[in-house]
């Protein structure tokens, strides 16, 4: 399945840049799951979430490789390629709880 996806190239190890959505918590929006760039380690929310700030993040940077983050899912996103991909070896570790909004 990644032989189809070049992008597979471009994950790294990341630091995240924050323990949820990053844009999410500065404006007090909930959302539903974490994404995690793999290219350069933003949190943002899910397309199922009210904001999207991980495909907006996307959209903004053009890094195309996402990690499933709510919590470390063991799976990968390519946006370009619309493929997905193990990182079961390669998952990032989540810092510490994930902050809910009820």
């Amino acid at each position: 399945m990644t032989d189809a996806c070049p992008h597979v190239a471009d994950v790294a190890d990341v630091t995240p840049s924050a323990a949820g959505c990053e844009e999410c918590l500065k404006i007090g929006s909930p959302w539903v799951h974490l994404r995690l760039c793999r290219v350069c380690g933003h949190v943002g929310c899910c397309d199922d979430s009210p904001n999207r700030h991980a495909t907006a993040h996307y959209h903004a940077t053009g890094h195309p490789v996402i990690e499933g983050y709510d919590p470390p899912e063991g799976w990968g996103w390519c946006y370009i390629d619309e493929v997905a991909f193990d990182l079961r070896d390669r998952m990032t570790p989540h810092p510490g709880p994930i902050p809910r909004f009820v």
